[in-house]
């Protein structure tokens, strides 16, 4: 579904027209219907969302919750371990974002996260989604990220092939890897060469299952 496509619908909703909502929000007339082709701006995307009390990642197709609600409901239903259910979606400090134990970069270990402190974002990172930070343990991703350095997550389901995952494996051991999609399954690569790549099929994602519970968006060396 097209980002214009949720806001007609939304609109609908609303009982307002997508004239009507240009107008409330100060957009050029005719403007949303090409929202799409024109690649919209962030803030420009969290102005929707904030008028239609949704969030930007569901308005742009990144998400399928609506509201940090949904999500909270369904993360309740996907996993036991404490600290990522109660702390990355409750926690609403502005720029600040809640630092959780440990996360391997090796093999994977016990996701039973312990909450250690905060870590400062920039308030345009802060609107463009929910994040948290993971102390990483191991040496799999170096000399790319290294033991003891801290990565900055966006808490999503989904990413692109090549991107630095979280990944959540059987429900209870968190790894920190590199994504590879293929049409029969997905692999998580390492950067230390050292380290052999860990290769589910389409079946075993689901079975597991194996979840990707956000995308690493920026590495803060502990030195």
């Amino acid at each position: 579904m097209l980002i214009y496509d949720r806001i007609r619908m939304l609109c609908k909703e609303k009982g307002v027209t997508v004239t009507g909502t240009e107008m409330e929000l100060g957009f050029a007339r005719g403007s949303l219907c090409k929202i799409d082709k024109n690649k919209p701006s962030m803030e420009r995307l969290q102005k929707l969302a904030d008028y239609f009390k949704v969030e930007a990642d569901w308005l742009v197709g990144a998400s399928e919750y609506r509201t940090k609600r949904e999500m909270l409901q369904h993360f309740d239903d996907i996993t036991d371990i404490p600290a990522l259910r109660s702390e990355i979606f409750r926690l609403e400090r502005g720029s600040q974002i809640p630092v959780l134990g440990e996360v391997a970069a090796g093999q994977p270990i016990f996701a039973e996260e312990k909450y250690i402190g905060y870590e400062d974002i920039s308030e345009k990172m802060a609107k463009s989604g929910t994040f948290f930070g993971l102390k990483i343990k191991g040496d799999s991703m170096s000399p790319r990220i290294s033991e003891g350095d801290t990565v900055i997550v966006r808490q999503q389901e989904d990413a692109e092939s090549g991107d630095v995952v979280i990944v959540l494996i059987n429900g209870e051991t968190a790894t920190c890897k590199r994504l590879m999609k293929y049409a029969e399954g997905i692999t998580l690569l390492s950067f230390n060469p050292t380290y052999e790549p860990m290769t589910f099929s389409n079946k075993e994602i689901l079975e597991k299952p194996v979840k990707i519970i956000g995308k690493v968006v920026e590495n803060r060396q502990k030195y």
